[in-house]
Protein backbone atom coordinates (compact mmCIF):
# COMPACT_ATOMS: atom_id res chain seq x y z
CA UNK A 1 0.00 0.00 0.00
CA UNK A 2 2.65 2.49 -1.10
CA UNK A 3 1.48 5.91 -2.22
CA UNK A 4 2.71 9.47 -2.28
CA UNK A 5 0.76 11.01 0.61
CA UNK A 6 1.10 14.47 2.13
CA UNK A 7 -1.05 16.32 4.59
CA UNK A 8 -2.06 19.89 3.99
CA UNK A 9 -3.17 22.03 6.92
CA UNK A 10 -4.98 25.27 5.99
CA UNK A 11 -4.29 28.19 8.31
CA UNK A 12 -4.93 31.64 6.94
CA UNK A 13 -4.10 34.61 9.12
CA UNK A 14 -7.45 36.37 9.04
CA UNK A 15 -10.25 35.17 11.29
CA UNK A 16 -13.28 37.30 12.09
CA UNK A 17 -15.00 35.05 14.63
CA UNK A 18 -11.92 34.34 16.76
CA UNK A 19 -8.93 36.65 16.10
CA UNK A 20 -5.74 34.69 15.30
CA UNK A 21 -7.77 31.51 15.81
CA UNK A 22 -5.22 29.14 14.28
CA UNK A 23 -2.57 30.06 16.84
CA UNK A 24 -4.84 30.76 19.82
CA UNK A 25 -3.78 28.64 22.78
CA UNK A 26 -5.72 25.48 23.49
CA UNK A 27 -4.58 23.57 26.56
CA UNK A 28 -1.32 25.52 26.50
CA UNK A 29 -0.53 24.95 22.81
CA UNK A 30 -1.37 26.81 19.59
CA UNK A 31 -4.47 25.35 17.95
CA UNK A 32 -2.58 24.48 14.76
CA UNK A 33 -0.13 22.32 16.74
CA UNK A 34 -2.79 19.63 17.23
CA UNK A 35 -3.27 19.08 13.50
CA UNK A 36 0.47 19.13 12.89
CA UNK A 37 1.19 16.50 15.55
CA UNK A 38 -1.76 14.35 14.44
CA UNK A 39 -0.21 14.34 10.97
CA UNK A 40 3.30 13.63 12.29
CA UNK A 41 2.03 10.68 14.36
CA UNK A 42 0.33 9.14 11.34
CA UNK A 43 2.13 6.10 9.90
CA UNK A 44 0.82 6.84 6.41
CA UNK A 45 1.53 10.54 5.89
CA UNK A 46 5.00 11.25 4.51
CA UNK A 47 5.08 15.05 4.59
CA UNK A 48 3.23 17.65 6.67
CA UNK A 49 2.67 21.00 4.96
CA UNK A 50 0.95 24.10 6.32
CA UNK A 51 -0.61 26.48 3.80
CA UNK A 52 -0.77 29.96 5.30
CA UNK A 53 -0.49 33.59 4.26
CA UNK A 54 0.87 34.57 7.69
CA UNK A 55 4.58 34.65 8.54
CA UNK A 56 3.68 34.42 12.24
CA UNK A 57 1.66 31.24 11.71
CA UNK A 58 4.42 29.85 9.50
CA UNK A 59 7.05 30.28 12.21
CA UNK A 60 4.85 28.68 14.88
CA UNK A 61 3.96 25.78 12.58
CA UNK A 62 7.64 25.09 11.95
CA UNK A 63 8.30 24.94 15.70
CA UNK A 64 5.98 21.92 15.88
CA UNK A 65 7.54 20.12 12.95
CA UNK A 66 5.50 21.24 9.95
CA UNK A 67 6.99 22.33 6.65
CA UNK A 68 6.00 25.74 5.29
CA UNK A 69 7.78 25.84 1.94
CA UNK A 70 5.72 28.79 0.66
CA UNK A 71 3.35 31.51 1.79
CA UNK A 72 -0.13 31.34 0.34
CA UNK A 73 -1.00 34.24 -2.00
CA UNK A 74 -3.38 36.74 -0.41
CA UNK A 75 -6.02 36.18 -3.09
CA UNK A 76 -6.37 32.60 -1.85
CA UNK A 77 -6.57 33.62 1.82
CA UNK A 78 -9.74 35.70 2.12
CA UNK A 79 -12.86 34.63 3.99
CA UNK A 80 -14.47 33.96 0.60
CA UNK A 81 -11.61 31.92 -0.85
CA UNK A 82 -12.41 28.36 -1.87
CA UNK A 83 -10.50 25.30 -0.65
CA UNK A 84 -9.74 24.25 -4.21
CA UNK A 85 -7.80 27.48 -4.78
CA UNK A 86 -5.23 27.04 -2.01
CA UNK A 87 -4.90 23.30 -2.61
CA UNK A 88 -4.31 23.72 -6.35
CA UNK A 89 -1.76 26.42 -5.50
CA UNK A 90 0.06 23.96 -3.20
CA UNK A 91 0.10 21.23 -5.84
CA UNK A 92 1.36 23.60 -8.53
CA UNK A 93 4.08 24.91 -6.19
CA UNK A 94 5.27 21.37 -5.44
CA UNK A 95 5.26 20.50 -9.15
CA UNK A 96 7.27 23.60 -10.07
CA UNK A 97 9.69 23.79 -7.15
CA UNK A 98 10.11 20.21 -5.93
CA UNK A 99 9.34 18.32 -9.13
CA UNK A 100 6.68 15.98 -7.81
CA UNK A 101 2.92 15.65 -7.55
CA UNK A 102 1.46 14.03 -4.43
CA UNK A 103 -1.04 11.31 -5.23
CA UNK A 104 -3.14 11.97 -2.14
CA UNK A 105 -3.59 15.09 -0.01
CA UNK A 106 -4.88 14.62 3.52
CA UNK A 107 -6.66 17.81 4.55
CA UNK A 108 -6.57 18.39 8.32
CA UNK A 109 -8.41 21.50 9.41
CA UNK A 110 -7.08 23.09 12.63
CA UNK A 111 -10.66 23.71 13.81
CA UNK A 112 -11.10 19.98 14.48
CA UNK A 113 -8.22 19.39 16.93
CA UNK A 114 -9.45 16.27 18.78
CA UNK A 115 -8.20 13.55 16.48
CA UNK A 116 -6.73 10.06 16.75
CA UNK A 117 -3.83 9.35 14.37
CA UNK A 118 -5.01 5.75 14.05
CA UNK A 119 -8.32 6.95 12.58
CA UNK A 120 -6.47 9.16 10.12
CA UNK A 121 -4.49 6.13 8.98
CA UNK A 122 -7.66 4.04 8.71
CA UNK A 123 -9.21 6.69 6.46
CA UNK A 124 -6.11 6.77 4.25
CA UNK A 125 -6.10 2.98 3.91
CA UNK A 126 -9.78 2.96 3.00
CA UNK A 127 -9.18 5.61 0.34
CA UNK A 128 -6.23 3.77 -1.20
CA UNK A 129 -8.11 0.48 -1.30
CA UNK A 130 -11.10 1.97 -3.11
CA UNK A 131 -9.95 2.70 -6.65
CA UNK A 132 -13.33 4.18 -7.65
CA UNK A 133 -13.16 6.91 -5.00
CA UNK A 134 -12.30 10.42 -6.17
CA UNK A 135 -12.09 11.68 -2.57
CA UNK A 136 -12.97 10.80 1.03
CA UNK A 137 -14.80 12.90 3.59
CA UNK A 138 -15.29 12.28 7.28
CA UNK A 139 -18.66 12.87 8.92
CA UNK A 140 -20.69 11.92 11.96
CA UNK A 141 -24.36 11.06 12.19
CA UNK A 142 -26.54 14.03 13.05
CA UNK A 143 -28.60 13.96 16.22
CA UNK A 144 -31.64 15.45 14.46
CA UNK A 145 -32.93 14.52 11.03
CA UNK A 146 -33.49 17.35 8.52
CA UNK A 147 -36.84 15.66 7.81
CA UNK A 148 -38.05 17.10 11.13
CA UNK A 149 -36.96 20.66 10.35
CA UNK A 150 -38.99 23.57 8.98
CA UNK A 151 -38.50 26.57 6.78
CA UNK A 152 -40.79 29.62 6.76
CA UNK A 153 -43.01 30.46 3.80
CA UNK A 154 -45.35 33.45 4.01
CA UNK A 155 -44.88 33.46 7.81
CA UNK A 156 -45.94 29.79 8.15
CA UNK A 157 -43.79 26.77 8.96
CA UNK A 158 -43.51 24.25 6.12
CA UNK A 159 -41.49 21.06 5.90
CA UNK A 160 -38.30 20.86 3.88
CA UNK A 161 -39.58 17.90 1.86
CA UNK A 162 -42.96 18.81 0.34
CA UNK A 163 -42.87 15.76 -1.96
CA UNK A 164 -42.84 13.31 0.95
CA UNK A 165 -46.16 11.44 0.58
CA UNK A 166 -46.59 10.79 4.31
CA UNK A 167 -49.04 13.22 6.00
CA UNK A 168 -47.22 15.41 8.51
CA UNK A 169 -44.10 13.34 7.99
CA UNK A 170 -42.14 15.77 10.20
CA UNK A 171 -44.07 14.48 13.23
CA UNK A 172 -42.97 10.87 12.71
CA UNK A 173 -40.40 9.30 15.08
CA UNK A 174 -36.77 9.93 14.23
CA UNK A 175 -36.29 6.22 13.55
CA UNK A 176 -38.62 6.51 10.53
CA UNK A 177 -36.06 8.56 8.60
CA UNK A 178 -32.77 7.54 6.99
CA UNK A 179 -29.63 8.53 8.90
CA UNK A 180 -27.88 11.64 7.64
CA UNK A 181 -24.31 12.75 8.23
CA UNK A 182 -22.59 16.05 8.97
CA UNK A 183 -19.11 16.61 7.44
CA UNK A 184 -16.80 17.44 10.33
CA UNK A 185 -13.27 18.10 9.03
CA UNK A 186 -11.76 15.21 11.00
CA UNK A 187 -9.96 13.97 7.88
CA UNK A 188 -10.67 14.69 4.22
CA UNK A 189 -8.60 13.01 1.52
CA UNK A 190 -8.21 14.49 -1.94
CA UNK A 191 -6.57 13.26 -5.14
CA UNK A 192 -4.31 15.48 -7.21
CA UNK A 193 -5.68 13.81 -10.33
CA UNK A 194 -9.22 14.90 -9.46
CA UNK A 195 -8.13 18.39 -8.52
CA UNK A 196 -5.92 19.14 -11.50
CA UNK A 197 -7.57 17.24 -14.34
CA UNK A 198 -11.20 17.36 -13.30
CA UNK A 199 -10.90 20.80 -11.70
CA UNK A 200 -13.05 19.54 -8.85
CA UNK A 201 -12.29 19.39 -5.14
CA UNK A 202 -14.02 16.08 -4.39
CA UNK A 203 -15.12 14.65 -7.72
CA UNK A 204 -18.23 12.51 -8.24
CA UNK A 205 -17.36 9.58 -5.94
CA UNK A 206 -16.95 10.82 -2.36
CA UNK A 207 -16.05 7.90 -0.11
CA UNK A 208 -17.64 8.01 3.35
CA UNK A 209 -15.69 7.75 6.59
CA UNK A 210 -17.78 7.82 9.75
CA UNK A 211 -16.20 9.17 12.94
CA UNK A 212 -17.46 9.78 16.47
CA UNK A 213 -19.05 13.17 17.07
CA UNK A 214 -16.17 15.62 17.32
CA UNK A 215 -15.79 19.12 18.73
CA UNK A 216 -15.35 21.87 16.18
CA UNK A 217 -14.05 25.35 17.01
CA UNK A 218 -16.10 28.22 15.65
CA UNK A 219 -16.55 30.54 18.65
CA UNK A 220 -14.36 31.68 21.57
CA UNK A 221 -16.42 29.64 24.06
CA UNK A 222 -15.71 26.45 22.10
CA UNK A 223 -12.11 26.45 23.32
CA UNK A 224 -13.12 25.75 26.92
CA UNK A 225 -15.27 22.80 25.86
CA UNK A 226 -12.55 21.32 23.64
CA UNK A 227 -10.03 21.60 26.50
CA UNK A 228 -12.45 19.58 28.62
CA UNK A 229 -12.62 16.91 25.91
CA UNK A 230 -8.84 16.75 25.63
CA UNK A 231 -8.52 16.15 29.37
CA UNK A 232 -11.39 13.68 29.60
CA UNK A 233 -10.38 11.51 26.64
CA UNK A 234 -6.62 11.44 27.31
CA UNK A 235 -6.06 12.38 23.69
CA UNK A 236 -2.89 10.88 22.19
CA UNK A 237 -1.96 14.08 20.37
CA UNK A 238 -2.38 16.21 23.48
CA UNK A 239 -0.34 13.77 25.57
CA UNK A 240 2.43 13.86 22.96
CA UNK A 241 2.46 17.66 22.99
CA UNK A 242 2.77 17.74 26.78
CA UNK A 243 5.62 15.24 26.66
CA UNK A 244 7.63 16.90 23.88
CA UNK A 245 6.87 20.63 24.06
CA UNK A 246 6.62 23.18 26.88
CA UNK A 247 3.18 24.61 27.55
CA UNK A 248 2.73 28.30 26.83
Amino acid sequence: MTANIISIIPARGGSKGVPKKNIKLLGGYPLIAYSIIASKLSHMIQQTIVSTDSQEIAEIAQLYGAEVPFLRPKEFATDKSLDIDYIRHAIEWLQTNEGFTPEYLVQLRPTTPVRTPDLIDAAIKKMIQNKNATSLRSAHETAESPYKLFKIKDDFFVGLYPDDPRPEYYNLPRQMFPPVYHPNGYVDILKSETLMEGKSLHGPNILSFITPVVGELDRPEDFEFIEFLLQKQKNKVYEYLKKKFPQR
